[in-house]
Order: C-alpha cells, then structure tokens, then sequence
C-alpha cells in the first residue's frame, strides 16, 4: 500500500475568520488578555517570527531568545576583558566574579536560600543528570525508584545503579492521561530501606504528554528514607518553581528551555546536605585544590567548583542572568496564564476535529483539559480510515506551511510506549541484536508500528494565530485516506 497522502500544503483560512475565531476565544478566556505584554514583547522583541512568516510551536525543543538579550550579551562582552577564571590575576578575578554572581541570581531565580542549595553549572539538563548518575553512591541494597514518564537521561542513571548493584524499579503511568499510578508508588515508597541510599526521580512536567507530577510527592518521598531528584527542564519556561515551598534534594535545569540563549547551558540545583552523600568517580582540572603524580594523591575542591570539570563555559553564564532577568521583567506568572490559554483552546479545537464519517482526526496522549498540565499537546493523526499517519510525514507536511512541530518519542520511551500500546514482548526483540540492527530493521522487528507522535508546546510569545493556524492545517486531514 502506498502510504503517501495526498495533501495540499496551501493553508485555506481568511483573516475574517481568524479575527471571529480570536474574538470568540478572548471572549472565553478573559485571563489571555490580562498577557497582552507579551504581544507587544512579540513585536518588538521576536519580530522575526512574523517578518520570516514562522509558526513556532516547539518550547518544549528549545525557547527563543529576544533580540535585547544578544545586545546586552554583546555590550557586555566588548566593553571588557575577560580570562579564564581559574587564576588570581585581573581578567580571571573579574570574570570569577561575575561567574558567581550569576550563581546567586539563579538560586535567587528560584528563591533558593543559598543556606540550603548551591548551584553547579553544566552543559545541560543532560550534563546535571549524568553528575548525579556518577556521584549518588549507590551499592547492593539500595533502590533507584522512578516513573515511566521521564526523560532519557534521567532512565540513563539506572546504567549507573544497576553496575552497582542497586534495585531498580519502575512506577506505571496510566491512560488515558499518562499519569503516574499513584497507590503503586506509594506502595514503593514505603519499601525505602534504613541506611540504605534510595532515590526518587521523575518530571515536574512531562516533556511527552505535559502531564505535571505532584510536587508534593517531594516531602512525602523524603519523609519515607528517599532523596529526590526533580527533573524541572520542561517545567520551569512557563511555570514557577519556588525552592522555599519545594525542597528537592536535586533538581536539573537546561536554560535555554527557558529563555533562548545562550544554548549549552543549565545546572544542577543540589541541596547541600545531598551533596555531602555524592561522590565524584574521578577528578579534572577545574574540581581539584591540589593533586600529585608522586604522591599519588587529590584534593576534591569543596563546593560547587569540585562538580564542574575543566573550564566552565565562563563567558556564556553571565548571560544567563541576563536570560533570567529578561524572563522576571515579563512575570512567569503571566506567561502561564497565556501559556494554559492557548493550550486549553489548542485541545479543544483539535479533539473537535471529525472525518464526516464520525472518525477523530486525531489522538491525543494526556490530559484533555488543563488541569495539572503544561503547554505540550501530543497526538497522532489518522486518515478517514483509522489509519495512523507517519507523525514524520506530518511534521514534513507542516514544514512545507512554516510551522514548527517536533515528531518522534522526544527521549521519553516509557510515556511513548504507554501511549501507543507496546507490550514486553513488542520490544524485547527490538535487543536481541541491537549492536547490528539498523533503524529500519528496528521498526520491521516491531512490525512497521509507528514509534512516536507529534509534539507541538506553546511557550513564552506563542499567540493565538499560531495556534489557529495550527488547527487550520490539522483540518485540512479530515477526509484524508491513505491510497
């Protein structure tokens, strides 16, 4: 069967009927115009977007940067000399100086009293989850506990549990909404043993289906013998994470989620008395005091310097509270109130849409409402038939109309599987030779089933025409059929 759709990418709407359709979702969501700073933001800070004819809906990717915070970067940066910050002389102290005090903004960002938490800068959310993989001590007896839903990297650290030795055990999200089973991790929370090292690991949002886990999970894990790690990555670019309420033991962050710019940066929020537990595997320039080749010997260089190895990417983090500030002058608050808008209206609209036999154009993968969740929409889309349609052709075809979507599993297996209904036994055979399996042979071992979906997420200056336009192309699937 050729599975080649036949499909006009030219978008059929008029500006009459975006402008009743815009009156029509004010009227019904009076909170969106209490956002419209972000409008006026979006012209004078992102006018790109427009004047490039961009529909942008990929946040949960990657943020945008506005055009103020390359200037001040730039300004910044020319009008002085700045040396790597591992000496004493001039251009060192002044670099060193500002390097920590974009430490203390950030943990003034998230309202972290610096008593409690350090910061310890890394490339990414990535580079902060893999130092908490090599570092946590586990050994035999201890427990690595998390949730179907969670980014590969954090899935990752169970590499470093299981070669320890350590129990690994994963809690069930369930459909519809994806949501974790909550008696079952109580169940397991309650299996923490004394003197043992137990850790607890999941999203804050899902970068999947944007389902947002308890935050009180935190305190009720501790409180049973777990340290807890909070993979915040999706959840702090539209939400607010305040670490006097909160007090996760870690919690991992990519700031260009945030805000942009600069890319390659994020850390690692670790309460100090965790950090004391953690052991470094191996030491480099940049984490040690003192070492010697004769003597054989190191000196951990205490704090946060001994978690970041070699050189910190010293002239990329002033900007980062360059970044942070940008984001405090709109209000987080106000880019979630616009951000939950959009997203309950994009649901709507796209659960709305029928083939004129009665068939949904589409599946969703979470909750259909806003409640506890964020701005990441992730569906499916099917032909009048019932049959699914390749998300990467979709993605293909929204391409061709300047909307920016992201297809695939997005590093989340575990939500990705429970979505689409694979079993053990779809996916065991996916690693019974996996050194010599390529990707298409890979997909014929789980019989050609697609392995991913289509994410589109709204974030800081996405509007309402984006999103209309968005469920504009999604209408023009209805009635398609695969020939």
């Amino acid at each position: 069967m050729n599975t080649t759709p036949v499909y006009d990418p030219h978008l059929h709407f008029t500006a009459e009927n975006m402008a009743a359709a815009s009156a029509e979702f004010r009227q019904s969501n009076p909170d969106y115009d209490t956002t419209r700073v972000l409008d006026d933001l979006r012209t004078r800070e992102y006018g790109r977007l427009d004047r490039e004819g961009h529909v942008y809906l990929d946040y949960t990717g990657g943020g945008l940067y506005a055009e103020s915070q390359l200037r001040e970067h730039m300004a910044f940066l020319g009008g002085n000399v700045f040396g790597n910050p591992h000496s004493k002389n001039l251009t060192s102290l002044a670099m060193t100086e500002r390097v920590e005090q974009t430490r203390e903004y950030v943990l003034r960002y998230f309202n972290a009293s610096p008593d409690e938490y350090m910061v310890i800068f890394t490339p990414n959310a990535t580079g902060a989850l893999r130092l908490i993989g090599e570092s946590y001590p586990f050994k035999a007896g201890d427990h690595y506990l998390l949730t179907f839903d969670n980014h590969n990297s954090v899935n990752g650290i169970r590499e470093f549990a299981r070669s320890k030795g350590a129990t690994i055990t994963y809690i069930p999200v369930l459909p519809p909404e994806l949501r974790v089973d909550e008696s079952a991790l109580v169940n397991v929370l309650e299996q923490a043993q004394s003197g043992a090292n137990n850790l607890f690991a999941y999203p804050a949002q899902s970068n999947f289906t944007g389902v947002q886990h308890p935050l009180a999970w935190i305190a009720q894990a501790q409180a049973k013998g777990w340290d807890v790690l909070v993979d915040a990555a999706s959840f702090v670019p539209s939400n607010r994470l305040d670490l006097s309420q909160w007090h996760p033991d870690f919690v991992s962050i990519s700031f260009y989620k945030i805000f942009g710019y600069p890319t390659g940066m994020g850390c690692l929020m670790v309460r100090k008395a965790a950090a004391a537990k953690l052991r470094r595997p191996w030491y480099a320039g940049g984490t040690i005091t003192f070492s010697s080749v004769v003597a054989d010997g190191h000196y951990l260089t205490p704090g946060a310097a001994g978690f970041e190895d070699g050189t910190v990417n010293y002239l990329s983090i002033p900007a980062v509270e360059l970044g942070l500030k940008h984001i405090e002058a709109i209000g987080i608050d106000v880019i979630h109130r616009r951000v939950m808008c959009l997203t309950g209206w994009l649901i709507k609209a796209l659960l709305s849409l029928r083939h004129s036999n009665g068939r949904p154009v589409i599946q969703l993968y979470g909750p259909p409402n806003t409640h506890m969740r964020g701005g990441t929409v992730q569906v499916n889309f099917f032909d009048r038939e019932g049959y699914m349609i390749d998300c990467n052709r979709v993605e293909a075809m929204a391409n061709d109309v300047r909307i920016s979507l992201r297809a695939g599993c997005h590093c989340n297996p575990g939500a990705r599987e429970m979505a689409l209904g694979f079993s053990r036994d779809d996916l065991l055979p996916c690693f019974s030779d996996k050194d010599k399996l390529s990707f298409e042979q890979f997909l014929h071992v789980i019989d050609g089933k697609t392995t991913g979906a289509l994410r589109a997420s709204v974030g800081l200056v996405t509007t309402f025409a984006d999103v209309y336009k968005y469920v504009q192309f999604a209408e023009t699937f209805a009635d398609l059929t695969l020939t």
